[in-house]
Formats: C-alpha cells, structure tokens, sequence
C-alpha cells in the first residue's frame, strides 16, 4: 500500500509490553510480505491468533484446469454461471494459470465461517451489489463498482445487503417466495499466488501519487471501523493454500482484535473515480492500468471522450498481443468495437493471434465524441487455460465472428 494508517489502541512502541484492563497481554502479530522486507502491519488480539482447537480438510474442492485446448478467441457468457452460494461456494472458477484464477462469485449467502487466502492477494470488482466487507482490520463498505485489494492472510467473511425480491401473483406478494428468493451480487474475483500493487509509473520516490497519475491517496479507502469481538467459539476458518482449502477451529472470534497499524490492509477504490488519459489518436490500453500483479496487469475502461484530431479512429486498431493474453470483463454500456457483448460478457483474446474490431464498428465509430463504456481488462504474461464446465457457457461460434459478410 502506498502509506500508513492505524486504527485502534496501540502500545507507543512496537513489540513491548501492552496490557489489557485485567493485567494480561494482548498478542502482538506481524503481518507481513516478502519474509519481513515487505508491506506489513502490526496487529494487537485479545488471544493467541494461533490457538488452534480443530484442523481437517475441507469438503469443497476446486476446479481443475483444462490444458489441453485449441488456440482461438472466447466468448463467456457469466449471466449463465450455475454456482451461487457464499464468498466460497459462490465461486464459478473461469481462467487461470499459475498466477491467478478468475472468474465470477455470485453472492447471495451470509457465511457461517470465515474464509482466508494463503496463497496470494485477492481482487474482488463488485459489479452488481453493496454490503460490508469483514476482517480483523475491521469493517469495510463495498457498493457497486468498488475493487477491493485484500492481502495474503486476510481473514474476511463478505456480508451481502441483499434485500428480498418481492414476487407478485396478481396484487399480492407471495411470502414463501419471498423468503427463498434474495438478489444476487455479481463480483468479478481474481485470486493471485503472488502479490497485487498500484503501478510504480504512478508514484514518485517517496511512494506519493504523481499529478499525472489517474487517481490518488483521497480514492483509496481503508477500513472504517474497528470493533473487537470478544466472543468465545468455536470459529471456522477456511484457508486456501497448496491448491486447496482446509479447516482450521479457533476457540476465540478471529476478529478480536483491539489496534493495528501499518501498510497491509484491505481498501477499496471505485472505478468510477479513475480518471481517463486521453488524447488525439487512441491511447494504447496501459492509460488505462488501475493494478499490477505478479505476471499481469488489470485495467479499468470507464466512460471518456473520444480522440480529437480530426481523422482520428475511435475504436482499437487490430493489435497483437505477443506476449499477453487479453481478458475483458463488460460491466455496463455499448462496447462499441465488439458484437455481441451484453453485461457480464467475459472475452479472452489469446497471446498468438491477432485481434481487434469486429466488421463494420471501424466505420461506426467514426465522428463519435464519446462512450459510456465500463469494463475491466486482464492483461496475463502467461498463456491462461480453462477451468472444467466453461464450455457451457461459451459462444462456441465467437472465433468465426470477424469473417466479413
């Protein structure tokens, strides 16, 4: 993270002696990256984060992915994902590689439990949606269009704000309806094995947002409370960690946690508060990088205006890619240079063919001053594989939808 804060009580100096009211220690916890050279936090429990009273596996397993494939360009259509459930079983696994994994949580379900990465940091696109995000740092608010970066070993659980849809017959609403029926949250995920940043080029020495950059420290948001939570449990967690989850018991609530401070935490940042980087003739899509990661980089499209010389081409030239393959996820508006595309389209051009405009948007953009468009790009540095039971949702004919009629 790109500065400091703090939340809570602290002692006034790191690792010395801090007491609670009835004489003993809190449990002081570093949380850090890169072996103790990386971004971390100090963290103050009530008890010992690492009393353990129940290890086991977990029932769920993840999805394998498919090596074996033809080279050609996807078309997904998530409106189709079958997997709603809660921040773990409401994940439809798409693409991945070994770096990351995608695709789209559909979250309707509060959790039981708690839910921690140990293989990497996570990056959550709310799509469709709004609740609290839930950690020992304490309570973050998520709406439509936030990201959410939450670190390696977080501890979180996603609380829904879903209200019940009302089903009418005739002028009255069916109660059992009612009741079975909640709406769904759509979030884009993308779980890493490695680390996620904002890009160096946006930063001077000293880590402070550069004026040229597309947005600054006032977007970034941490958590906003923090209310430690004394209860007795027992508390599942489940860790994601060797390709795998399993089940750790605590006899003390994971979120007893009284202070913090440092540079690991979750935040959020809005698409809605990038800022575009425009110009004559179209710009390339690095303006347009919001995150790095290890092997990858996410961009985020958002509504603009169009190029200003007076010749110029609005829609993307075709372009290779040789050295990345290229995911766009639609979030709202009219993608001009594709076909096709609804809400909740997710495209994958791949490292080795060209790509570009579909026939005739070239022509129909020209004169165009603007777009409304939003979207999220994945740019990977490794070829991505599908992951089992993508093949029905894809648009087996998409490879075909540049030939010329």
């Amino acid at each position: 993270m790109p500065y400091y804060q703090r939340m809570g009580r602290i002692p006034a100096k790191r690792h010395t002696q801090f007491y609670k009211e009835d004489g003993s220690l809190f449990r002081e916890q570093v949380m850090g990256t890169k072996g103790f050279s990386g971004p971390q936090s100090i963290l103050y429990h009530g008890e010992a984060p690492t009393w353990l009273s129940k290890i086991a596996p977990f029932e769920r397993k993840l999805p394998q992915l498919l090596r074996e494939e033809i080279l050609r360009p996807r078309h997904i259509h998530t409106a189709h994902a079958p997997l709603v459930g809660d921040t773990i079983t409401g994940r439809n696994y798409l693409l991945g590689n070994e770096d990351l994994s995608l695709g789209l949580l559909l979250l309707q379900e509060e959790m039981s439990y708690f839910y921690r990465n140990g293989e990497g940091d996570e990056l959550l696109f709310i799509h469709e949606g709004e609740g609290v995000l839930e950690t020992q740092f304490g309570q973050l608010s998520y709406r439509s269009g936030d990201y959410l970066v939450i670190p390696i070993g977080t501890i979180y659980r996603l609380t829904p704000n879903n209200p019940k849809e009302e089903i009418m017959e005739g002028d009255t609403v069916k109660e059992d309806a009612t009741e079975r029926s909640r709406k769904t949250q759509r979030i884009l995920f993308i779980e890493t094995t490695g680390w996620l940043d904002v890009p160096e080029r946006y930063r001077n020495e000293w880590g402070q947002f550069l004026e040229h950059s597309p947005f600054c420290e006032r977007d970034i948001h941490g958590p906003e409370t923090l209310v430690p939570i004394s209860e007795e449990g027992p508390f599942q967690v489940i860790t994601k960690a060797r390709s795998a989850y399993h089940l750790q018991e605590y006899p003390f609530h994971p979120f007893n946690v009284v202070g913090w401070d440092g540079y690991l935490y979750p935040w959020r940042f809005s698409i809605h508060d990038f800022e575009p980087i425009t110009g004559r003739i179209h710009q390339p899509p690095p303006v347009h990088q919001t995150f790095t990661g290890k092997n990858f980089v996410v961009c985020s499209f958002v509504p603009r205006l169009f190029d200003y010389h007076p010749l110029s081409i609005p829609v993307p030239y075709y372009h290779s890619n040789v050295h990345s393959d290229e995911v766009l996820y639609y979030v709202a508006g009219n993608f001009m240079s594709r076909k096709g595309i609804a809400e909740g389209s997710m495209t994958l051009h791949p490292a080795g063919l060209p790509h570009g405009p579909h026939p005739g948007t070239i022509e129909g953009s020209l004169g165009k001053t603007g777009t409304e468009e939003l979207a999220v790009m994945i740019d990977t540095f490794r070829p991505l594989y599908a992951y089992e039971g993508i093949s029905k949702l894809e648009d087996e004919a998409y490879w075909r939808s540049w030939q010329e009629e």
